[in-house]
């Protein structure tokens, strides 16, 4: 007998919130990979958004150059192992654990954004407090709204 999953439910299944969710985790993973896989464009991006100036990182010094190379290609990859472990528990999610299923996802997006948003806010790159705020929308609306199907 298969198992009563949220996603081969009757009619009341919320598969919209779970497609929301699973394509959010998707692309999660894939704006990680892009700052592993491109890094030049990354840093145009990131120059973009933070300086304004698509061009800002060849300002900078080989050094400080290389550091944030790397510290994008960090980020990029610990963000493609989160969006895969969340995608990983959204494919799983079923009736009897949504609750606690939600809430593991709810805990590590807010242990996210809480600390990363405010030395964003702190350091006075509001920026990326901007761009984190569009991700955790991206989660948050989802996950409030399966609210409703927990037991």
């Amino acid at each position: 007998m298969q198992a009563n999953t949220v996603q081969n439910t009757p009619a009341s299944t919320p598969t919209l919130w779970i497609n929301w969710l699973t394509y959010t985790a998707e692309f999660t993973v894939l704006f990680g990979l892009f700052m592993v896989l491109a890094p030049g464009w990354t840093q145009q991006a990131f120059g973009l958004l933070v300086f304004q100036d698509a061009a800002q990182f060849s300002a900078f010094d080989s050094q400080a150059a290389a550091y944030i190379e790397l510290a994008h290609a960090v980020m990029g990859s610990v963000m493609v192992g989160w969006g895969a472990l969340i995608f990983m528990l959204v494919r799983k999610l079923n009736i009897e654990d949504a609750k606690q299923t939600c809430r593991m996802i709810t805990i590590s997006v807010l242990l996210w954004y809480v600390p990363d948003t405010a030395f964003s806010l702190y350091s006075g790159f509001w920026q990326n407090a901007v761009l984190n705020s569009g991700f955790a929308v991206l989660y948050a609306v989802p996950l409030l709204a399966l609210r409703k199907y927990y037991r």
